[in-house]
C-alpha cells in the first residue's frame, strides 16, 4: 500500500520510537481486511521495535487495529485504515503510544493526565475531512498521556450501518461513554477544557494578572497572524486572543490562489501561520472569545476587551481581525436539522452521503466547486441557486454542467428543509419566476451562501456597516481612535487569505504609527 518513497519517510519516522509497541488487527474476509493487513506488515517491517499479533482479542469492528505499548493498557484504536487526511494521525499515533513526546505544551500535558475518571472517546471521520484530523489526534493523545482514556476512530464511510444507526451526519462526530460529546473541529486544549470544569476560572485568573499590551490582536487569522508578527516585528509587547488560531481558514480544503504557493490545504497554513507568529515574542491567548469592547477614555489610553470566561485584557491599540462564518438560510428546519442532514462542509461530511441525493445551496465557486466535488460521491445533487444565473467562474460552470448526476435550478428561493425520523428528507422551494412551490426529496442539504462577519459583540461600541462589518478607512482605522480592524470582519471588498494577510499588516503598521504619535494621557500615570 505504501510507495517507496513514503516507506522510506515512514522508516526514519520510526527510529523515533523508544519503547516497543504492537499492532493487534481484528480482521475478516473482506478486501479492506486484507488491505489493512498489508498496511500493518509494511509498518512491522520498519522497526524492530514494532511487532505484528495477531492472536489478539478480536474487536467488534472490522477491519481495525490496535497500537499497543508492550507492557502496558496504553494505546490506541484504529476502525477502518487511516490513510488520506489521517495517515499523519496514524504516523503520530505509531510514535507517540512509542514513547516519542508530544509537542504539546506541559500546561495542557499536565492538565490531561490530571484528569480523573473512566472516558472512553469513539470518534466517527471521513478520510476526505480536513478537520478530523485534529480531533483523532488529540484524543489518540490523551489516550497516550492518561491511561484511563480510550479512544477509537471510526471511517464512517467504512462502518455505515453503525454510522445510520447513530445517525452520524456530521463529521467528526464524537461520543464519549456511549453519548453525544461534541460535533466539529476540537484540538487538544479544547477537548481538555471541556472535560476540566475548573479550567475557566483558572485561566481566567492567569488573563487578568498579565500587563497591558501595546497592541492586542484579537482573532487569529491571516489577518490577525499578520498583525501580530508586523507588531512583533517593531519591538513593542503584541498578543493575540483567538477563540480558535486559524479561524476559517482551518475549515478550507484546497488553496490555488495564495501568491507564491502553488497549493496548500487550510490546516497546513495554519498550522505554517501560528509557527510563523511563534517565531517572535507574541502572547498567544487561544480558545478566548471576546464579549464586550470598552474603549479608551481618552485618546491614546487603555482599551478593555472582557472575554467570554469572565477575563479583562487591556492593550493602548486593538487591531480587530475576527474574521467570518458560514451564512446561513434562515429558514424552518434549518436549525432543527443541523449535522441531521444539515451541513456546511462538503469536503467533511460528503463521504457520508455516499450514493444519496443531496442538495447544494449557492451557485457562488463555493457552491458549485460543492457540487462538482460531491458529485463523485453521491448519487445525485441538485444545485439551487436564489438568482436568474450562477455567479461561479466560467470553468467551473462548464464542468458542473457536464456532470450527468447534477441538476441546477435557477430563480429558486428556499423556503424550507423537511424531516422525517429526526433527518433531513427533504427541501421546498419556490419558483421565483413562476410564483410555484415545489419538494425535492433529498437526504443531505449543503448550505454555500457565503459568509457573515462575527461582530455581533462589538454593536453599539464601534461603527457597523448595514452587513455588519466593520467600518474601516485606507489606514485601517475605525470609527475609535487607537483601534483598528482588518480581514473579514470589515468592509474591505473581497473576503480573500491574500487581501486580509496585507490589510493585518497595514492596520499593525497603523497602530504603531499611532502608538509613536500619541503620549500615555496623564491620568493613566506618568511612569507609563
Amino acid at each position: 500500500m505504501l510507495d517507496a518513497n513514503l516507506k522510506d519517510q515512514l522508516k526514519a519516522y520510526m527510529e523515533n520510537l523508544r519503547q516497543p509497541i504492537e499492532l493487534v488487527p481484528s480482521l475478516d474476509d473482506s478486501a479492506k481486511s486484507k488491505e489493512l493487513k498489508e498496511l500493518l506488515e509494511e509498518i512491522e517491517a520498519l522497526s524492530d521495535k514494532i511487532s505484528l499479533r495477531e492472536d489478539g482479542a478480536a474487536d467488534v469492528r472490522r477491519p481495525s487495529f490496535a497500537i499497543n505499548r508492550v507492557g502496558s493498557d496504553i494505546g490506541v484504536r484504529f476502525a477502518g485504515i487511516p490513510m488520506g487526511h489521517e495517515f499523519t494521525s496514524l504516523v503520530l499515533a505509531l510514535l507517540q503510544v512509542g514513547g516519542h513526546p508530544s509537542k504539546a505544551s506541559q500546561e495542557v500535558i499536565e492538565q490531561v493526565q490530571s484528569l480523573d475518571g473512566d472516558y472512553v472517546f469513539e470518534t466517527y471521520f471521513s478520510l476526505s475531512c480536513q478537520n478530523c484530523p485534529d480531533v483523532v489526534q488529540a484524543l489518540n493523545l490523551m489516550s497516550v498521556l492518561n491511561p484511563k482514556i480510550k479512544h477509537t476512530s471510526i471511517d464512517g464511510a467504512l462502518f455505515q450501518d453503525e454510522v445510520e444507526q447513530r445517525e452520524v451526519m456530521a463529521v467528526p462526530s464524537v461520543y464519549l461513554n456511549g453519548e453525544s460529546f461534541g460535533q466539529g473541529r476540537m484540538n487538544l486544549e479544547e477537548i481538555a477544557a471541556k472535560l476540566d470544569t475548573n479550567s475557566d476560572a483558572r485561566e481566567a485568573e492567569k488573563l487578568n494578572q498579565k500587563d497591558p499590551f501595546e497592541v492586542l490582536v484579537i482573532g487569529g487569522g491571516p489577518a490577525g497572524a499578520s498583525a501580530a508578527i508586523y507588531a512583533a516585528r517593531k519591538g513593542i509587547s503584541t498578543g493575540v486572543a483567538a477563540e480558535r488560531f486559524g479561524g476559517q481558514v482551518g475549515d478550507t480544503m484546497g488553496i490555488e490562489n495564495l501568491i507564491s504557493v502553488p497549493y496548500t490545504e487550510g490546516p497546513k497554513l495554519v498550522a505554517a501561520m501560528e509557527q510563523h507568529v511563534k517565531e517572535y515574542d507574541v502572547d498567544i491567548m487561544n480558545l478566548q472569545r471576546a464579549e464586550k469592547l470598552i474603549p479608551a477614555a481618552s485618546k491614546g489610553g487603555m482599551h478593555e476587551v472582557r472575554l467570554a470566561n469572565g477575563a479583562s485584557l487591556k492593550s493602548r491599540t486593538l487591531v480587530l481581525s475576527t474574521g467570518a462564518r458560514w451564512r446561513q438560510l434562515g429558514v424552518p428546519g434549518e436549525d432543527e436539522y443541523r449535522n441531521k442532514g444539515v451541513a456546511y462542509c462538503p469536503h467533511c461530511d460528503g463521504p457520508l452521503f455516499k450514493g444519496k441525493r443531496v442538495a447544494v445551496i449557492g451557485g457562488g465557486n463555493s457552491g458549485v466547486e460543492a457540487a462538482i466535488d460531491l458529485a463523485g460521491i453521491v448519487g445525485h445533487v441538485t444545485l439551487i441557486e436564489f438568482g436568474a444565473e450562477m455567479r461561479a467562474d466560467d470553468v467551473l460552470q462548464k464542468k458542473l454542467r457536464s456532470l450527468p448526476n447534477v441538476e441546477i435550478l435557477l430563480s429558486a428561493q428556499t423556503t424550507e428543509i423537511t424531516g422525517e425520523n429526526g433527518k433531513v428528507s427533504g427541501l421546498s422551494y419556490t419558483d421565483r419566476e413562476s410564483g410555484e412551490s415545489h419538494h425535492v426529496s433529498l437526504e443531505g442539504v449543503f448550505v454555500q451562501i457565503g459568509l457573515v462577519p462575527n461582530t455581533e459583540w462589538l454593536k453599539g461600541d464601534i461603527e457597523l456597516s448595514q452587513h455588519g462589518e466593520i467600518i474601516v478607512n485606507d489606514r485601517g482605522e475605525t470609527s475609535i481612535p487607537g483601534v483598528f480592524a482588518a480581514g473579514d470582519a470589515t468592509t474591505v471588498p473581497y473576503k480573500q487569505i491574500v487581501i486580509s494577510m496585507g490589510e493585518g499588516s497595514k492596520a499593525a503598521l497603523s497602530a504603531f504609527d499611532f502608538l509613536i504619535r500619541n503620549s500615555v494621557p496623564d491620568e493613566e500615570g506618568a511612569a507609563a
